[in-house]
């Protein structure tokens, strides 16, 4: 654990300097508060799916809850007014997140699969939402609407980004202080030996769920007002690098292990790796080979460290 630890923050760290020492714009404010908001959406999706990982499950239906979210965020809107849209696209976000628990649960097939079925049905009920166009608050509440992705007094840092702080800090309490926390790395460690010991494994694996549902709506809400608008389309695959950014932080895919710091950390890095593409001038063909080579390392080193555990 020291290993992945460290070498996770080594590397976070070199590439920080790195690009500090290559581009002169890289530790510039503006640039700063330009990453800070690059990271919000794939880090509020992280924060949820490193949960779920933990509890030995996958969600890949995050990016379909995160456009009926968003989708039900602007129809509220326009009949209810701000307030009543946010929320209600909060409580769809977990409601479709507790569908993908209790059918996991209940139907007992593999998460991955459960997940994925789902995804394609939010796709639909999104589609139905919206009729296959894009939707818009009224004139009269869009500047309301979009209030949420406006800038902070705190050096421009935007509201998203202290979104994105706070939920990772209360998910990572839930893990690290609570009885909760704790029953989900039983679960995802060895589901059996947890429900030996007393622990609801199914009632857990609805929380992660929801949870993620809660987290894919914030992102999703974030979205929506950054451009004013929402789609059927918006956000698709988005939990693939969600995904990627927890692994590389160092949460096991095989569950028990893992840490809502270290999906953060993931997240820096990849945010990191676009970040100087663009500020090196390179060609961002090759951006997505780098990903998927430091998403072979991290599995490698996961499964080379456990094995040396056994």
């Amino acid at each position: 654990m020291r290993v992945r630890d460290s070498g996770i923050l080594l590397a976070l760290i070199a590439l920080a300097v790195a690009l500090s020492l290559a581009t002169g714009t890289f530790l510039t404010q503006g640039n700063l508060v330009n990453l800070l908001d690059q990271a919000v959406i794939v880090g509020l999706l992280t924060c949820g799916i490193t949960m779920c990982m933990i509890g030995g499950v996958f969600d890949l239906s995050a990016s379909a809850v995160l456009a009926v979210s968003a989708i039900v965020a602007v129809l509220v809107t326009r009949v209810a007014g701000v307030g009543a849209g946010f929320a209600a696209a909060v409580l769809a976000g977990a409601l479709m997140g507790a569908v993908n628990g209790t059918v996991v649960v209940l139907s007992r097939v593999h998460s991955f699969i459960v997940t994925l079925a789902l995804s394609i049905v939010f796709r639909g009920l999104a589609l139905i939402l919206t009729g296959g166009a894009i939707v818009y608050p009224d004139a009269a509440r869009l500047t309301a609407f979009q209030s949420l992705s406006w800038p902070t007094v705190l050096g421009g840092v935007t509201v998203p980004s202290l979104m994105l702080l706070a939920v990772a800090v209360v998910t990572s309490l839930v893990l690290w202080r609570t009885t909760l926390g704790r029953r989900v790395y039983a679960v995802g460690g060895n589901p059996e030996a947890a429900r030996l010991s007393g622990i609801g494994v199914g009632r857990v694996r609805v929380v992660v769920f929801t949870v993620s549902g809660i987290c894919a709506a914030l992102a999703g809400l974030v979205l929506a007002a950054r451009g004013g608008s929402a789609q059927a389309s918006m956000g698709t695959l988005l939990e693939l690098s969600a995904i990627a950014a927890a692994v590389i932080g160092g949460t096991s895919i095989l569950g028990g292990e893992g840490a809502i710091w270290r999906g953060m950390a993931g997240v820096a890095i990849l945010t990191l790796i676009g970040n100087g593409f663009n500020l090196l001038g390179w060609d961002t063909t090759y951006e997505p080979i780098v990903e998927g080579v430091l998403i072979l390392a991290a599995v490698s080193t996961d499964y080379a460290l456990r094995q040396r555990r056994a």
